[in-house]
């Protein structure tokens, strides 16, 4: 555990500048009933604190004055989403999910679900001001990236089925979503094999690169008459539960650019605090509420 602390953003910071350059030069070389829902939540052993603020109010002056700062409705709060087989944070400005948290469980990767009777479809929990259609898509050259992907809940049509709103899927190059993406969510589903419980945390980043004039940008295409964003980067945060009771942390971090298949995936592990800087989500100190066994895995 020391060594997640000496150095943190020494370390964050670098690492992730290593991790993001290697990546982009390695690619430039070539409901069943919200009860179900519910408990999903209360087994989760880590929910990135973004989601607390949900179930709080925001902070504003006591008294009567409370009552009449939220008399008409306060503009917005952070949007929480339960399905059959995830836990999603929707970020509306986007058009697209913070995080999207799921747990992976060997019998839970076969079943009779049919991938080809599921239709992506726009999710309608979402303001249509703020949820992306499949008209965005169309014609924009990305793939409707899952982030928590249709293989790993073929128990359940519904669940299944529940992958495939828009509101779980992100503008994603397709020779990543169908090469080195693809082998790490098959990376991810092997280790229920050799672990008690895999739990996994995806999102988009949005990364500051270095233009020509020296300064630091935050820069990214949009897609469609809703300006659907297209993430710059891709994360993926594996908690795994081990049966001596251990809790061992993999992130991952991959370019939203065309990455070859064979490109070893411990080429792209990052520090987490790397991730947590970047993405504004807190991993960590909500794991280390549960247990102070963890081991971190970097390259």
């Amino acid at each position: 555990m020391q060594r997640l602390r000496d150095s943190r953003w020494l370390v964050a910071v670098a690492s992730l500048a290593a991790g993001v350059g290697l990546g982009a030069g390695l690619a430039g070389g070539n409901r069943q009933g919200s009860s179900a829902a519910e408990g999903l939540l209360a087994r989760l052993p880590v929910v990135p604190v973004v989601a607390a603020a949900a179930s709080s109010s925001p902070p504003v002056p006591g008294g009567a004055a409370r009552g009449e700062l939220a008399k008409y409705g306060l503009p917005g709060l952070p949007q929480v989403r339960s399905r059959e087989s995830y836990v999603l944070c929707y970020d509306p400005r986007n058009r697209s999910a913070l995080w999207v948290l799921e747990q992976l469980r060997g019998e839970a990767l076969s079943g009779p679900s049919d991938r080809s009777a599921c239709d992506f479809k726009e999710d309608e929990s979402v303001h249509e001001y703020h949820r992306a259609t499949n008209a965005d898509y169309r014609g924009s050259g990305f793939d409707r990236g899952h982030l928590a992907a249709a293989a790993n809940h073929r128990w359940s049509q519904k669940a299944m089925q529940d992958t495939f709103y828009l509101s779980n899927v992100a503008p994603q190059v397709p020779h990543l979503n169908q090469k080195a993406w693809n082998n790490l969510e098959k990376y991810c589903r092997s280790l229920t094999k050799y672990n008690k419980n895999v739990y996994v945390c995806t999102g988009p980043l949005f990364l500051p690169r270095m233009e020509a004039d020296g300064k630091m940008y935050i820069k990214y295409q949009v897609i469609g008459k809703n300006n659907v964003a297209v993430p710059t980067h891709f994360f993926k945060v594996l908690i795994l539960e081990k049966l001596t009771g251990e809790i061992e942390l993999r992130s991952y971090v991959m370019p939203n650019s065309p990455v070859e298949e064979t490109i070893p995936l411990e080429r792209f592990l990052v520090p987490i605090e790397s991730i947590e800087r970047a993405s504004g989500l807190l991993f960590v100190p909500n794991i280390l509420k549960r247990t102070n066994r963890l081991q971190a895995i970097t390259a």
